[in-house]
């Protein structure tokens, strides 16, 4: 039997003979095996010394070289068994680099001897593709990383400049303490809205009101407020308290007819307007009432309608007459009234936490004589100096930093002008119309209403406005067909179905309330408002200031249109609003502040118009009885000698139950005489004067009933 240390002494290791026989000893196979596993470490070492670099190619050959070692091995040492010999110049790395390249084993002895090198070769050749590949993928990574770094650096940007100038109402809600204190009492969130009726934005820059310019560098605003369309009282207001277009609260005119109810809606005449089924919107004091927030109303419009299911705990009666210091003595003594917490506390009478307080004087004053007049002047300070005493009142009390104040106004209001008035007559046959509405638009219920007739008189009111006469005086539009989408103005069976809208400054009128070719005397109203509410002339204020406001001083937001007024009030006594069409909420997202050097933008009246013949309409006989255009700039009313100007030749009657002045005159104003007009107005002047800015001037005897008592 052989014994491992057979093999001949002097035989060179490994050496092969063509008579060695298989039988091997176990120290020949485990010499053998360890020859091989040499020769494929050595394979790998030129594989991978080939280039340091070369990771994945030697990582590859080292996958297949790892799993076929074992087969490789079984198969050598079959084949030397077999043949008691090795193959000279043959090497395993042959068969490792072919199968790495082509997936199988070399035929032939001629391959196999030459493989390697060949072999070498090919993965040189496989490497530098993979380098070049791998560079330009490389490439397009970067670029496509640093692409997608750029778009994300944008969005950032983006989002960082949205964030900066994104609207309010992304905001979170402001957070309202529960009790504030004034020294001596306690205080929950307190508020009160003023409305300026008919107060224009820019009658802010005429240099007549101290008070409101000291309260605007105090607390936060806009430039203006834009009123919602229509620009009329009563349904501005109701927008004021609700969040609501027009079109969703139902008051969609000062005058409108119903056509479920089958009843028309007239705003002086509490029998036709103080219905609670007209007022179809929760407003904010029954919001607050809801809420166990007590609220007091002096003379909103709208407040005495009872609407709702919770009456405010006080509400004032509407009185044109009322002085502006008795208003400012409403609103303190409902302060002063005992809180929950105080000794004498009443669940009769309790202190309001929300007040609203409405200002007809403004409005009054620029429908008799004109916003651009003498006397609107004086009516503007003085209302200015009403504020001066409510806010001394509260600055006596400590409520300055207390009670939130917030003043509005409703609209704009406009010039008219003889010179810029169209005769209804002369647009279309009044006979084939049942109801008007609305003033000084015009909306218009033809008795037949169906389809075609409702066109033909559509129709012929285009043409009409296409007449060099009429060009650019008015527009006319379907409510179903091409009403323009900001009005909101469509979705409610109140609204007509046909409206002249006419521009600014420019009134329509029918001869039974002024006749343009017959009459002598200038046309009144001497201010309008009604109309596009985003004209300049029709802009509003808002102004707010207080602990729920807590802006730096003289802050500025970008305008907006009062339907954001409800949340706002809402927000500043923590309680919630009811769903509306405003979206502001506090804390205002503000845009800086408001600089002494801003461009103003001062609205100019609408320029008369010198109707020569050619452009007269074809019925009017011509214009040599009008009287003179009025002096550019002023709409006072002309002096008059004692006894002229007549009744009825200053505020004529018409002759449908359409109102003549827009926001309504009382009996007594309409019947009052010249003389007494200006001899009233002369002394409130007086008045005035020698106490400029001290106050509200006192009103002689009869002067303040000049008033317009039911003016909306």
């Amino acid at each position: 039997m052989t014994t491992p240390q057979s093999k001949q002494p002097d035989e060179p290791a490994g050496h092969d003979s063509d008579h060695e026989t298989d039988s091997r000893t176990s120290a020949d196979v485990q010499r053998h095996d360890r020859e091989t596993i040499e020769a494929e470490e050595e394979a790998e070492r030129l594989l991978t010394g080939e280039d340091e670099k070369a990771q994945d190619v030697g990582g590859l050959a080292h996958i297949f070289q790892r799993d076929g070692k074992e087969d490789d091995h079984k198969r050598s040492r079959r084949r030397h068994r077999k043949t008691g010999r090795r193959s000279r110049g043959g090497n395993d790395e042959s068969e490792l680099l072919y199968k790495v390249e082509e997936g199988g084993r070399s035929s032939s002895a001629e391959s196999s001897a030459n493989s390697s090198e060949v072999d070498l070769g090919r993965m040189r050749e496989v490497h530098a593709k993979r380098k070049s590949k791998c560079s330009r993928v490389g490439k397009f990574a970067a670029i496509y990383v640093g692409i997608s770094v750029a778009f994300v650096a944008l969005l950032f940007g983006a989002y960082k400049a949205t964030r900066s100038t994104k609207s309010v109402e992304e905001t979170e809600p402001v957070t309202i303490a529960k009790t504030l204190s004034n020294g001596t009492h306690e205080f929950a969130p307190t508020t009160i809205l003023i409305s300026l009726d008919g107060f224009r934005a820019d009658f802010l820059h005429r240099g007549l009101t101290p008070t409101l310019g000291s309260f605007i560098k105090q607390g936060v605003s806009p430039k203006y407020m834009n009123p919602s369309f229509p620009s009329l009282t009563f349904p501005n207001h109701f927008t004021l308290v609700t969040g609501m277009h027009p079109e969703s609260h139902g008051i969609v005119g000062n005058t409108f007819w119903d056509p479920v109810m089958a009843q028309g809606f007239t705003y002086h005449d509490p029998s036709k307007s103080m219905k609670p089924e007209y007022w179809n919107a929760e407003p904010i004091w029954e919001t607050a009432e809801l809420q166990d927030v007590r609220s007091a109303i002096h003379m909103w419009p709208g407040s005495e309608a009872h609407i709702g299911t919770k009456e405010p705990a006080f509400v004032d009666k509407y009185k044109g007459d009322e002085k502006l210091e008795n208003k400012v003595a409403r609103v303190l003594g409902w302060l002063d009234l005992p809180g929950p917490n105080d000794p004498g506390a009443s669940k009769e009478s309790p202190r309001p936490q929300l007040i609203l307080k409405y200002v007809p004087n403004v409005d009054s004053d620029g429908h008799a004589y004109g916003p651009n007049s003498t006397y609107i002047r004086s009516t503007i300070a003085e209302v200015d100096g009403m504020l001066g005493q409510l806010f001394s009142g509260l600055e006596e009390r400590n409520l300055t930093n207390v009670v939130n104040v917030v003043v509005v106004s409703d609209h704009g209001m406009a010039t008219t002008s003889n010179q810029r008035l169209i005769q209804l007559e002369d647009l279309l046959d009044p006979d084939l119309i049942e109801h008007i509405d609305g003033w000084p638009l015009y909306g218009l219920r033809p008795k037949d209403q169906s389809p075609e007739q409702l066109d033909t008189i559509y129709q012929q009111l285009l043409t009409k406005a296409a007449l060099p006469q009429y060009k650019g005086t008015f527009d006319v539009y379907l409510r179903d067909k091409n009403m323009p989408a900001r009005y909101h103005f469509t979705q409610n069976s109140r609204i007509a179905p046909l409206w002249i809208v006419p521009k600014p400054g420019w009134a329509i009128v029918t001869k039974g309330e002024f006749n343009i070719a017959e009459s002598v005397e200038d046309y009144n109203p001497r201010g309008l408002h009604g109309y596009d509410n985003q004209n300049p002339l029709m802009r509003a204020i808002f102004i707010a200031r207080g602990p729920a406001f807590p802006h730096e001083a003289n802050s500025q937001v970008a305008p907006f249109q009062n339907i954001e007024v409800y949340n706002i009030v809402c927000d500043s006594l923590g309680i919630e609003p009811r769903p509306n069409n405003g979206t502001v909420r506090l804390p205002f997202r503000t845009m800086g502040t408001h600089g002494e050097d801003d461009d103003l933008e001062i609205p100019e009246d609408p320029p008369d118009i010198d109707f020569g013949a050619q452009l007269l309409p074809p019925d009017l006989p011509g214009v040599e009885g009008l009287p003179p255009p009025p002096i550019q700039g002023s709409d006072d009313p002309p002096a008059m000698e004692e006894g002229e100007g007549q009744d009825e030749a200053f505020n004529p009657q018409p002759e449908t139950e359409r109102p003549v002045v827009e926001d309504g005159e009382s009996q007594d104003e309409q019947d009052r005489s010249w003389v007494e007009w200006i001899n009233g107005k002369l002394k409130d002047v007086k008045v005035w004067a020698t106490g400029l800015f001290g106050g509200t001037k006192e009103d002689p005897k009869g002067a303040e009933e000049t008033r317009h008592g039911e003016d909306w």
